[in-house]
């Protein structure tokens, strides 16, 4: 049988959900005041990392069911890390449009938060700059950035080849 289901739209649908989401996680916890608290980082994880395995499951699932119910665990992972880039390319626009424009002075509050727990930890001030200095080469920046790119497509593919294994379905299965 001739694969004629496309995976383009379920990527991209399911990627812009993904993207929405992490969005709203972060826009809801910055609502409550927690974006520089210890606890509203643990609650946009716990949001992401329900997330990520939700929307390739959904993804997979969507494509299983319009292609007859066959999946290949290539499939599977191609639409799997898909939807997770492209979830992740438009957090990435959000983070950069929210530090802009939104709280611009949020990298500064990210400094002062961890100076103070540095010291609360003990550590010198030579250490604590070195520290602060390190941070900053990678906050909102394009290396920033792509290395946040590269971690987040190894981890969907990772969920996503796990899911994949366990959803797939061929034609040679069914006979």
């Amino acid at each position: 049988m001739e694969n004629t289901v496309s995976t383009k739209s379920i990527i991209l649908n399911n990627g812009l959900y993904y993207g929405v989401v992490l969005i709203l996680s972060s826009l809801i916890v910055y609502a409550l005041g927690m974006h520089l608290d210890p606890t509203g980082g643990y609650i946009n994880f716990a949001i992401m990392a329900v997330a990520i395995i939700g929307f390739p499951i959904i993804g997979m699932s969507t494509f299983q069911k319009a292609n007859g119910g066959f999946l290949t665990w290539g499939q599977g992972v191609k639409i799997g890390v898909g939807i997770i880039i492209i979830g992740t390319l438009v957090s990435i626009v959000y983070q950069h449009l929210f530090t802009t424009f939104l709280e611009p002075e949020f990298y500064a509050q990210v400094e002062e938060v961890t100076r103070k727990g540095l010291m609360d930890a003990g550590l010198t001030e030579d250490q604590i700059e070195a520290q602060v200095e390190m941070q900053s080469k990678f906050q909102g920046t394009i290396i920033g950035d792509a290395i946040g790119l590269l971690f987040m497509a190894f981890v969907g593919f990772v969920v996503s080849a796990i899911i994949a294994a366990v959803k797939k379905k061929s034609e040679e299965e069914t006979y």
